[in-house]
């Protein structure tokens, strides 16, 4: 990881270091993210925060929602999806370790 606090070259980061494990970029809900081998979103880019499909109840999740910020992903409005946590900017050194989380979780 370089230090940088600019979100998309962080998230550009952490999507290198995954494509060898078979992620890839795409889109979702007009959001950049990655997918796994599978065509499964794991992770995304919103607004300034890393989204992660850490799996509702699970220790990665947990773990995440304890972080300062870190919250559930609530694209709608009013509806948050319990399986996503959104990770803030303010955190990026910690993005790659959910990153992996989630793409571990999709396996």
């Amino acid at each position: 990881m370089t230090e940088t606090t600019d979100p998309a070259a962080r998230y550009e980061e952490i999507a290198e270091e995954l494509a060898s494990l078979g992620a890839t970029r795409s889109q979702m809900f007009g959001m950049p993210c990655l997918k796994d081998a599978d065509g499964k979103a794991f992770a995304g880019l919103h607004r300034s925060e890393l989204v992660c499909r850490l799996g509702h109840g699970t220790p990665a999740q947990a773990e995440a929602l304890h972080l300062p910020g870190a919250h559930f992903f609530d694209p709608t409005g009013g509806r948050p999806m319990r399986d996503w946590v959104c990770i803030p900017v303010a955190l990026a050194g910690h993005w790659d370790n959910f990153a992996e989380a989630a793409l571990g979780a999709r396996r």
